[in-house]
């Protein structure tokens, strides 16, 4: 038996045991759909209190209870600016993001054991010559800006069934998946609404992530009051302008992305905010790339219901992953849910010699960012990035990146 087949088959086993009659957080982090859709309602002590158009979010509301919709729709925008020139002349990117999204129970609706159809559909364009995606290449940087502001237009991101088990203690997943919705989450990763580096987010750079729009399966429970496990299984490589093609690819080719974690928190209520996990992954050899595996743990604390310090790093053996190695340290505050939010980490990365040419020298980051919560349904984000030897830009010792991003959620 293979590496492969050794994994797949404790994957198998540990997704089995996870189906079992305890208490289970909802499933993924704070970017899945449902998840997204129920932080946006929490909102509140924005600088403009109160809401225009309430009657759209009145109606939501009723559809919701009346007919098990949930719905969520918002726009973004991200614009970077850089202190020198990049490897092409460029220096500044700038991106907008339409998002349409939400969940239906079309089982067990009024029960805990609800099956629902989940969808997220984006249309994510440019502004300027080149997208903020791309602008961290640009520089030299070994990583990315605020991944998901690319140029790819009209795409999927999500369309999967999600079905609770033994009294609703029990989530799995089964179609169209976003993994990094559910791998390695951490509370101030979404390039949404916390930081902007990719440095910051799913295993610090050093695990390998599918393009969204994946077809797979994934599964998340508590095994008792304190300790998690998420795993799950999805095909490596994917096209979310044409995602059906994936079902050619998962069988046929059989080219996967596997990903076991097992966590810790204080409680189920606080599971974003008090964390510790370790998260183990692997990626087929394929035409598309090679073979590789990785380990990444996170650790991130709540203290005195305001500060948020964390410790997040990672390692990866080929895979095809941006960083070998990865440590980032950093703390948020956020005096009251829902307010205001300041985030500073700090990056040091060793980039990954099967990515790129061996002999690269290190390069970090750091990054402090604020959020402002101006209405329930706006906020806007300065950023300013310090980036010190960008390993792909060794003529450039010092790179500042100054940006900001604004969200209107309806």
């Amino acid at each position: 038996m293979n590496k492969t087949n050794k994994f797949l088959t404790l994957l198998s086993f540990l997704i089995i045991e996870a189906v079992m009659p305890v208490q289970a957080a909802n499933f993924g982090g704070p970017d899945a759909v449902e998840n997204q859709i129920e932080e946006d309602a929490k909102i509140k002590g924005a600088a403009i209190e109160g809401r225009a158009a309430q009657s759209w979010f009145d109606w939501k509301e009723n559809l919701q209870k009346e007919k098990g919709i949930s719905l969520g729709i918002d726009y973004s925008a991200a614009y970077l600016s850089a202190s020198e020139k990049g490897l092409t002349g460029e220096d500044t990117a700038s991106s907008g993001m339409l998002r349409f999204y939400g969940s239906w129970d079309l089982v067990g609706r009024g029960t805990k054991d609800t099956g629902a159809l989940v969808w997220k559909i984006e249309h994510r364009h440019k502004y300027a010559d080149i997208p903020a995606s791309d602008l961290g290449f640009e520089l030299g940087n070994v990583g990315l800006f605020v991944p998901p502001f690319s140029d790819q237009k009209s795409r999927w991101t999500n369309l999967y069934w999600r079905q609770r088990f033994n009294d609703g203690k029990t989530t799995l997943v089964a179609g169209f998946l976003d993994v990094t919705d559910y791998v390695d989450v951490f509370a101030l990763g979404s390039p949404w609404t916390g930081f902007l580096n990719f440095a910051f987010s799913t295993g610090t750079t050093t695990i390998f992530t599918p393009n969204d729009a994946t077809l797979g399966v994934a599964g998340g429970t508590m095994l008792n009051d304190k300790m998690y496990l998420i795993a799950g299984l999805a095909n490596a490589y994917s096209d979310p302008k044409d995602p059906l093609e994936g079902f050619d690819t998962f069988f046929d080719d059989s080219d996967f992305f596997t990903s076991i974690e097992l966590g810790w928190t204080e409680s189920h209520d606080k599971i974003y905010l008090d964390n510790t996990h370790v998260t183990l992954w692997h990626v087929d050899a394929s035409a598309a790339g090679p073979s590789g595996w990785g380990a990444a743990f996170s650790y991130i604390t709540f203290l005195n219901k305001s500060l948020m310090p964390f410790v997040r790093g990672g390692y990866a053996d080929d895979g095809g992953s941006l960083m070998q190695k990865s440590l980032s340290v950093g703390i948020g505050y956020q005096k009251e849910a829902g307010k205001d939010l300041l985030g500073v980490a700090f990056n040091w990365g060793e980039p990954n010699e099967s990515t790129f040419v061996p002999g690269l020298d290190d390069q970090y980051a750091l990054e402090v960012f604020y959020r402002f919560q101006l209405a329930e349904q706006f906020a806007i984000t300065p950023d300013l990035q310090l980036l010190i030897d960008p390993a792909l830009n060794p003529t450039e010792d010092q790179i500042l990146v100054f940006g900001v991003r604004a969200r209107l959620a309806l």
